[in-house]
């Protein structure tokens, strides 16, 4: 196998873990939304605890990118 097509395969398998960030922040705006709707006086803590979960979610989308890249081009 080529050292090119193998960094190629490296970086698709590292985007896998994209897909579980999608789910996530799925399941963190869900869950979101059906809070807000059930109780909409606690819309404020609830947002915050939403954005901090949708952050971190977001890191590891980041890390798997970087990961992808370090793989791709070191």
């Amino acid at each position: 196998m080529d050292v090119a097509a193998a960094k190629a395969i490296g970086a698709g398998i590292a985007m896998i873990a994209l897909g579980g960030v999608g789910i996530g922040m799925g399941q963190i705006f869900g869950s979101l939304i059906a809070g807000v709707a059930r109780n909409p006086a606690a819309r404020d803590r609830v947002f915050g605890l939403a954005i901090l979960g949708f952050a971190l979610t977001e890191a590891v989308a980041l890390y798997a990118l970087v990961i992808a890249f370090i793989i791709l081009f070191v």
